[in-house]
């Protein structure tokens, strides 16, 4: 048992999978897991990234951070430094990307606040109908009160 390695650890042979729809999906997901990464690495570093890939259908699918221009131009000349236009381009689009991160931290306080309120409100609402039960079962058992007598 405990050699045993967890299914997430083994190592999987490099083959062709024969399956369509688990090759397109196994595509899709590591290509989004590319992209995230990529987003990670810029967020963090502030890297220019460029990455260019071809689905199984041949369809070509890409990625350029901060543009297309200035990761090419950086590439093909690493020691020169980028003309204004470019430089100027991915300024903005620098600037946008940390706007958006801004903005997405808001949104994940704000989601969680409402998670959190949620929650809470969904426990005062359970206690409450447990209180009403028990007030209904003590009222049904309790005995009732004696018949009105008029003498």
């Amino acid at each position: 048992m405990a050699d045993k390695k967890p299914l997430g650890r083994q190592k999987i042979p490099m083959a062709k999978i024969e399956n369509k729809d688990a090759r397109y999906a196994t595509f899709s997901k590591r290509r989004e897991g590319l992209y995230k990464t990529a987003s990670k690495l810029i967020g963090q570093y502030d890297l220019d990234i460029g990455i260019i890939i071809s689905s199984p259908t041949s369809k070509p699918y890409s990625f350029f951070h901060p543009t297309v221009d200035a990761v090419i131009d950086r590439y093909l000349n690493p020691n020169t430094l980028p003309s204004e236009s470019n430089r100027l381009a991915a300024e903005n689009s620098r600037n946008k990307v940390k706007e958006l991160i801004v903005k997405l931290d808001e949104y994940d306080i704000t989601e969680n606040d409402e998670t959190d309120e949620k929650i809470w409100l969904k426990s005062i609402d359970e206690s409450l109908r447990n209180r009403l039960m028990q007030l209904e079962k003590g009222a049904s058992t309790s005995a009732q009160s004696p018949p009105y007598d008029a003498n």
